[in-house]
């Protein structure tokens, strides 16, 4: 069994395998679309498959090139690690600190911008911080005085990242027992929240898509234009054929159909009537900036 192979294979333990869930397999037309067309390995953020995005997507993108994409979810540092291991063709993360290193370092190229969301702080519904209506370092703050459960997925994702800088704005360390963290994916981090009365951070999408009972969002300033801390972007970044035997042809085509007919797909896909994300990969005028590391020195 090669490494690609093997990752889908791992279960809670790893790497979580959507490749059922995407309709996605050996046999049957599945097979043969595969032998026509190609394999693609994606390794991709957890909350674009706790939102359910990727079930509209990654169908959509084999039927119209004829080709398999066997996708592995991870928190974006892991799913970026994947593909510095040469364990995947391309990435779809949300951590742009992450993604600058990556390309920093050579592992991928031609980076593209996809969509954003927003991030929610989401509690119980008493609000026992008095969280609910303020700005995000100033509800991190007010969980922390208040000593009120806070739970962290801990995992490096993007979603921790931007935890971490909400936090650092909010000038606390955070720990103590009122402060732990998951270790686990964002659906799994929310569910776990829901059961022990926590606080968290979580996308707008996994927040609409996973049962998260009587958790409120306390925090939400909309999808539309939020604050740079709740912003929540997405980039699609093929692994870099130069440095690692990837699948760039493919890889490439994929960022082609995301930002091109994808787009609608994106702009369209709703949970429970809802927008959960909103297209940016098509701009009227080039945006050569977002394709180097936005540190990058000229």
């Amino acid at each position: 069994m090669d490494r690609r192979r093997y990752l889908q294979a791992l279960g809670a333990g790893g790497a979580l395998s959507v490749a059922g869930c995407l309709g996605v397999g050996d046999g049957g037309n599945g097979g043969e679309r595969g032998r026509a067309g190609g394999t693609l390995t994606l390794a991709a953020a957890t909350t674009t498959h706790d939102s359910g995005l990727l079930d509209a997507l990654v169908p959509e993108f084999e039927d119209a090139l004829g080709a398999d994409v066997r996708a592995v979810a991870r928190g974006s540092s892991g799913a970026l690690r994947t593909a510095r291991d040469g364990d995947a063709d391309v990435v779809l993360v949300h951590a742009r600190s992450l993604e600058d290193a990556f390309l920093r370092d050579g592992h991928g190229v031609n980076r593209r911008a996809l969509m954003v969301n927003d991030f929610l702080v989401v509690g119980p519904p008493d609000d026992p911080a008095d969280a609910a209506g303020r700005d995000p370092p100033d509800a991190f703050a007010a969980v922390a005085d208040a000593g009120a459960q806070f739970l962290s997925r801990g995992d490096g994702s993007g979603t921790h990242v931007r935890e971490r800088e909400i936090w650092d704005a909010a000038g606390v360390d955070p720990g103590g027992g009122w402060y732990s963290e998951t270790g686990q994916g964002m659906g799994d981090t929310l569910v776990a929240a829901r059961r022990v009365d926590a606080y968290t951070l979580v996308d707008r999408g996994t927040f609409l898509n996973v049962a998260s009972g009587d958790l409120v969002a306390h925090v939400d300033r909309g999808i539309d234009d939020p604050p740079p801390l709740l912003r929540n972007a997405y980039a699609v970044i093929p692994t870099n054929p130069a440095r690692h035997d990837a699948a760039y042809v493919l890889a490439m085509a994929f960022v082609g159909h995301l930002t091109g007919p994808g787009q609608r797909t994106i702009a369209d896909f709703r949970v429970d009537g809802e927008r959960a994300f909103r297209p940016i990969g098509r701009r009227e005028g080039p945006n050569f900036e977002q394709y180097v590391p936005s540190d990058w020195e000229r």
